[in-house]
């Protein structure tokens, strides 16, 4: 009777344990991939500037006494842009003159003295030796005089230098100097743009360089008139990024520009369907993993969610174009990327109206 009681209650306790089971799919947002679409364009700001400018600064130290032009002042190439003190180039100048003078004088006397010794050698009265002498010092004589020559050559160019020249046709975009100003070789002065010459530099992000590269064509709105649409085409790309932005600067010539477009504005530059025809998802659906781009795809019969390397394109706002690796038809996570595991079992919650 007791064992009969004592199985009762096993039995008993065996009911009330909960029966185990294993818990439900993780619900997971996805995006069905459609068909290939022409992604957003590519929008970015720049600065109208000239395609030929440069910037000019005296090629010798001092004071300047005089400006002559102003920011916006057309100039033709040669013309007097500003002007040093000049008094000590131009004692220094007066001096190297006076030393060639000297020298031209002491290579006469050296002249005569040789012609006088020559002629004693042709009536022996002097030695071979002696003569020879004379003819070294003759030659030295000429040595000083080319010497002299030159450094006064050079201090009078230096005296030239106090005057800054336009080095080219065009407009004073940028000036610094002001009378009284002591200023340095080489420091900039003035800058000069050919304004017939307009093209939109823009600054662009690594994300951004897909599919940028020379002579593609773009859509150029200023913004004073963004109702105005020119068009451009990339004449230059940058070789490497800016070490300190790590942008690469992009110029992108202006093929019909007219009187509104004006040096210094700003410009917003459109490029158009720069992946070609690719997929489309949004940003977070993109992770990293040992190095490669990589999106979850979710088996649409086991529910399965498996790693996938992609090669991306161009980063919008909003979202990034997938250039290869995805097919039509698939689902892909776009959200909680970095929790999944390789073979994980999820419940799809499909998102709607992306993109």
């Amino acid at each position: 009777m007791k064992q009969l009681c004592l199985l009762g209650a096993i039995l008993l306790m065996a009911c009330d344990q909960p029966i185990t089971t294993s818990p439900p799919p993780r619900p997971a947002l996805v995006v069905t991939v459609g068909n290939k679409i022409i992604t957003p364009p590519v929008i970015l700001i720049g600065e109208v500037r000239s395609r030929y400018e440069s910037t000019q600064g005296f090629r010798v130290d001092g004071k300047i006494i005089e400006r002559l032009v102003d920011v916006g002042a057309a100039v033709k190439k040669g013309q007097l842009l500003a002007k040093l003190d000049n008094i000590d180039t131009g004692l220094s100048s007066q001096a190297a003159q006076a030393q060639v003078r000297a020298a031209e004088a002491e290579l006469k006397l050296s002249n005569a003295k040789l012609d006088r010794q020559r002629q004693l050698h042709e009536h022996q009265f002097i030695s071979d030796q002696a003569l020879e002498i004379h003819e070294a010092q003759f030659k030295v004589s000429v040595a000083q005089v080319n010497q002299v020559r030159a450094q006064a050559k050079v201090i009078g160019n230096q005296s030239r230098y106090t005057n800054l020249l336009a080095e080219r046709d065009g407009v004073i975009t940028e000036i610094r100097a002001e009378p009284g100003q002591v200023v340095e070789v080489g420091e900039v002065i003035a800058r000069i743009a050919v304004p017939t010459n307009k093209e939109v530099v823009i600054s662009v992000a690594e994300s951004r360089m897909y599919g940028i590269a020379v002579g593609i064509p773009a859509e150029i709105r200023l913004w004073i008139n963004p109702d105005k649409i020119y068009q451009g085409t990339v004449r230059e790309v940058a070789p490497a990024a800016d070490s300190t932005t790590r942008t690469f600067q992009v110029r992108v010539t202006l093929t019909n520009p007219d009187i509104k477009v004006q040096l210094g504005m700003t410009a917003e530059v459109r490029f158009n369907n720069l992946d070609g025809n690719s997929f489309f998802l949004p940003t977070p659906a993109v992770t990293q993993r040992e190095g490669k781009n990589v999106v979850w795809v979710i088996d649409q019969q086991s529910r399965e969610a498996q790693p996938r390397v992609v090669q991306i394109g161009i980063f919008h706002e909003e979202g990034v174009s997938i250039i290869e690796g995805l097919q039509n038809g698939e689902l892909v996570v776009i959200a909680g990327v970095n929790t999944l595991t390789s073979g994980q079992i999820v419940r799809p919650v499909q998102v709607q109206n992306f993109p």
